[in-house]
């Protein structure tokens, strides 16, 4: 591991540390919290469908050209 992985590393989890604090201060509770990302899940996963389909349609069509 070279010292460019290693800040970002630590970079990543000084990052997620600051997020998790933020979300803290919210005080949700577990099933509210559990909903939330569940439905940023359901958001990406989504989103990632959609890209994934649209570049094999894109490759079928160029194949049949």
């Amino acid at each position: 591991m070279n010292a460019g992985m290693t800040v970002a590393i630590v970079s990543s989890l000084v990052w997620l540390l600051l997020m998790g604090s933020a979300f803290a201060s919210y005080r949700l509770g577990w099933g509210q919290t559990i909903k939330m990302a569940l439905t940023w899940v359901a958001i990406f996963g989504g989103l990632y469908l959609v890209v994934e389909w649209f570049m094999i349609a894109q490759g079928t069509a160029s194949a049949l050209v």
